[in-house]
């Protein structure tokens, strides 16, 4: 269903030839929302499952421009899901002590355990977005033996054999980059300047990076081509129509919990009749 959205080495990804504004796989805003609904009750009881089992755990990276729908998509999406065994991790400008550490120092330390769902709200991958659309690893320290000409290929060469580290040790990473055009972000963020209730959304800063507009798909094209394996898959997916966005999310992740198979448990006869003992003792107490 999602072949075209899918990206796992297989193919080239350009991101000029891809629409922004599709809807092929559910035209009908109302049935998109239907079957998003319909869709919550089977992420709710795969994700129970999955906390029950603890035997896998899955990280969701959402990347994307400023303004394409990521917090609202998370929530919109996501809230189905019990608080218990999922929690999601906002990745912003790192702290003087993330800077002190590799770059994947800050984002190991919020890998799920198995039997968890992470949210990545923007990931390690800001190291080769922002970090290379800013040149940022130039002002960072760097040992003098680090050739500043290879900083980007060699982060792409750490983030395949990370993403390939946590696969190989029961967790899985899924990640999905929210695609919107330049002309709707353009719209949200005046929505975000004229009406009263969205202003707190608007920084300046937002629009200023707009300037860095073809830099930046430019180094989302080449991050999803240098990282895009068939054990962490990217997938693209059209973000101007947010109701659009949020169910091609939905259908994505309900997807992969499907072929994760998580099961409850199952209960020995040993431990069944143990459970009949203490079921029997209960019921004595209350003179059944």
């Amino acid at each position: 269903m999602f072949k075209e959205y899918r990206y796992d080495g297989s193919k080239a990804f350009k991101i000029s030839k891809v629409s922004t504004k599709e809807t092929k796989l559910c035209e009908d805003k109302k049935e998109a929302k239907e079957k998003m609904k319909a869709n919550e009750d089977e992420l709710n009881e795969l994700q129970q499952k999955l906390y029950a089992e603890k035997k896998e755990g899955l990280i969701i990276v959402f990347q994307a421009m400023d303004a394409a729908g990521k917090d609202g998509t998370i929530s919109h999406v996501l809230q189905c899901l019990s608080p218990h065994g999922v929690y999601e991790a906002a990745f912003k400008s790192p702290s003087s002590t993330e800077l002190a550490h590799d770059f994947l120092w800050r984002i190991s330390a919020h890998v799920p355990a198995k039997g968890e769902i992470a949210i990545f709200n923007r990931s390690h991958y800001e190291d080769v977005l922002i970090g290379k659309v800013k040149k940022l690893y130039a002002s960072q320290a760097q040992s003098r033996r680090i050739d500043l000409d290879k900083v980007i290929d060699n982060r792409y060469e750490d983030i395949r054999n990370f993403e390939k580290y946590l696969y190989n040790n029961n967790i899985r990473i899924v990640k999905i980059f929210l695609n919107v055009s330049k002309d709707e972000q353009a719209k949200r963020f005046l929505a975000r300047i004229e009406e009263p209730e969205k202003n707190w959304k608007f920084s300046s800063g937002d629009v200023e990076e707009r300037q860095y507009w073809d830099d930046y798909q430019d180094a989302f094209e080449d991050a999803i081509n240098a990282t895009a394996t068939k054990y962490a898959p990217w997938y693209v997916v059209p973000a101007d129509n947010k109701w659009y966005m949020r169910y091609v999310v939905s259908e994505i992740i309900l997807a992969v919990l499907k072929e994760m198979d998580p099961r409850y448990p199952e209960v020995t006869k040993e431990r069944l009749a143990e459970f009949q003992g203490w079921a029997d003792k209960l019921h004595e107490e209350l003179g059944e």
